[in-house]
């Protein structure tokens, strides 16, 4: 499991990424579990991406963009809404 990131945790910037991410997720009608798995990551590093508790690489967040059907921009831009 992924530990929390001790510089960033709760960082307003990985909070509204965070929530851009839940936003979407629920938007598909996955669950974090159906994410994680179609992303290829873990669930519970899945829950702390979307309570901003993790910087997350752009790698992650490209699986996760691409397990959502949309572009990593997209996240970022409603990130900051």
């Amino acid at each position: 499991m992924a530990k929390k990131s001790p510089s960033f945790s709760i960082n307003p910037a990985l909070v509204g990424l965070g929530a851009a991410i839940r936003a979407a997720r629920k938007a598909k009608g996955l669950s974090q579990e159906a994410l994680a798995e179609i992303a290829g990551l873990d669930r519970s590093y899945m829950g702390g991406i979307e309570r901003g508790e993790h910087n997350l690489a752009i790698m992650n967040l490209l699986k996760i963009a691409d397990a959502l059907g949309v572009k990593a921009s997209l996240l970022l831009n409603e990130s900051e809404n």
